[in-house]
């Protein structure tokens, strides 16, 4: 990482312009080690650096990498058009560093989503090459049925793809719920598979990307954490 000037790593922290970021350390608005550093132009180690602007901490993170509980009604969108966007659920300063989804859940989809900076992280997550399972429960309209489940193991067809598509794992959790594990990642595809099997999703949540859980993360709906270098492994294609 190396040696950065102090206005050019808030920059990169997404603390607004370069000449923002010096106005905010002239005005003593920055602490690094308890010690207000008044100097735009003195230099630091970014490497695990961490400081303080308006008294709240901050680690320097070259980029960053997220999970957010989705609640329903949030937007998957930097320009949303009906609802509030997801990014409005972080602090401002992930916006300004171009955090984003990495891919999207509908609105009234809940669940774990990926967000980051890190291009080639969204690229990965986001490529149908390298399989990667996501789980998601499903309530349905009408009532889970063996024909159902079956159904959606074999394949169902949809009217924009060459071919059909099926579940990875189809499980029945209750009489009107169910688990489906999916690789492809196809737009509004639990949805769609479930009216082409001739049932109706009325509710959906995401619960699993790889082998990273939403409920080891114990985030209650709306709350984030940043996820590290042993989360992250987790989200693996599979075996």
């Amino acid at each position: 990482m190396g040696k950065q000037t102090l206005e050019r790593i808030l920059q990169s922290q997404g603390f607004g312009t370069r000449k923002w970021c010096a106005t905010l350390v002239a005005n003593g608005e920055v602490r690094i080690g308890g010690e207000i550093i008044n100097d735009p132009r003195r230099t630091f180690e970014t490497g695990d650096l961490e400081f303080s602007v308006y008294d709240e901490p901050w680690l320097y993170r070259e980029h960053v990498y997220i999970a957010l509980h989705k609640p329903t009604d949030y937007e998957c969108s930097r320009q949303p058009s009906h609802h509030p966007g997801v990014l409005s659920l972080l602090p401002e300063q992930f916006a300004l560093r171009d955090v984003q989804p990495v891919g999207r859940l509908d609105h009234d989809t809940t669940g774990l989503l990926l967000m980051s900076d890190d291009g080639k992280f969204i690229h990965a997550q986001s490529s149908p090459k390298r399989h990667i399972p996501k789980v998601y429960v499903a309530t349905t309209q009408e009532a889970v049925t063996p024909q159902l489940v079956g159904q959606l193991l074999k394949g169902v067809k949809l009217h924009d793809e060459p071919a059909p598509l099926a579940a990875v794992v189809c499980e029945k959790l209750g009489e009107h719920q169910l688990k489906i594990v999916l690789e492809q990642g196809k737009y509004h595809q639990v949805k769609r598979m479930l009216a082409a099997a001739g049932n109706h999703c009325t509710a959906l949540c995401r619960t699993r990307i790889g082998e990273l859980n939403l409920d080891d993360l114990e985030l209650a709906a709306g709350e984030w954490c940043y996820l590290d270098e042993a989360a992250r492994a987790l989200l693996k294609p599979a075996a």
